[in-house]
């Protein structure tokens, strides 16, 4: 009596869950990588009210990172740092403030500050130059802070 042979064993194919999840994860990625940017310039505003507020001037001596001069820091607007990526602003005069220049909604780097906002350019988001809150969504979490040191007319990343 001969015997039939049988077809080799094979893995079984992944579940549909699995297959969906995979897919998933690659569109996340592909579309967090979109979002990113490589530009390192700064891009700097400045016009319109701001908003009352207390300076981050901790008095710390000086060691940070240099940023810019307070002159730099338009009154009602800011300064967008790329390459630290920390957006500096001035919501109300001698007051400085600084915020993640990546926007809480999708990773973007916000784009302009004026008017008392800083924006986001890939979905609207719009910012409080002053305490960073979320003022228009789609962004539903503040920006959050970064800390600074404001000497004489020298501002620095702490």
């Amino acid at each position: 009596m001969t015997s039939a042979s049988l077809p080799p064993e094979t893995a079984p194919a992944p579940g549909r869950r699995t297959v969906m999840a995979a897919a998933g994860a690659a569109g996340l990625a592909a579309a967090l990588t979109a979002c990113g940017s490589s530009d390192n310039s700064a891009d700097t505003t400045g016009t319109g009210a701001g908003a009352a507020g207390s300076s981050q001037d901790s008095g710390s001596p000086a060691g940070g990172t240099a940023l810019a001069k307070t002159s730099d820091i338009p009154e009602g607007g800011g300064k967008i740092f790329k390459d630290h990526g920390v957006v500096v602003t001035q919501p109300t005069a001698g007051t400085y403030k600084a915020f993640s220049s990546k926007c809480t909604h999708q990773g973007c780097a916000v784009g302009s500050v004026a008017n008392g906002e800083i924006v986001c350019p890939c979905h609207n988001s719009h910012f409080s130059a002053e305490d960073g809150s979320v003022k228009k969504g789609p962004a539903t979490r503040a920006l959050p802070p970064a800390k600074i040191t404001v000497s004489g007319d020298q501002i620095e990343l702490a």
